[in-house]
């Protein structure tokens, strides 16, 4: 059974979609009410049906900080959209690769704006040359990726 639940804030903001068992543990509880009246999941128990609420608040607000997340290899081809940053062309496990604008041999950090995602065909011919001495525009800036309220709960909960 791999029902979801929605989780709100008492601002009424969605924070997260949280599994059914997470679910019921805040329900039981009683750190979450229900957010309406004409949704639920029906879960067998030994003493009957339970129903949860398919959209559940919080009782108490929960503050969501700021947050980045860091440089890896999975971020930064989120951040990207899994597009080479040089050629625009979709990327796939074959030819996908990280580049680095300032080449590290040259002092170049593994940081977010330092970093972007990059066919196998493109590294190759920028190679230990930044953009503008190999001749290759970056689509966009590179920016770090940042924590959204929806995507916060599972990185915590």
């Amino acid at each position: 059974m791999t029902q979801i639940v929605s989780l709100y804030n008492v601002s009424y903001e969605k924070i997260y979609e949280i599994d059914w068992k997470k679910a019921v543990t805040l329900f039981v509880t009683g750190k979450v009410t229900a957010a309406t009246e004409d949704e639920f999941i029906d879960i067998k128990t030994s003493s009957g049906i339970f129903k949860l609420p398919k959209h559940v608040i919080l009782k108490k607000y929960v503050y969501i900080p700021y947050k980045e997340f860091s440089p890896c290899r999975k971020n930064i081809f989120r951040r990207d959209e899994n597009t080479c940053q040089y050629c625009s062309c979709k990327l796939d496990s074959t030819n996908a690769t990280i580049d680095h604008i300032l080449p590290r041999s040259r002092g170049g950090k593994h940081k977010w704006d330092n970093v972007v995602a990059c066919c196998l065909k493109c590294n190759r011919k920028k190679g230990d040359r930044t953009p503008s001495e190999a001749k290759m525009n970056l689509l966009r800036t590179p920016k770090p990726l940042r924590f959204s309220s929806e995507n916060y709960y599972s990185s915590v909960g």
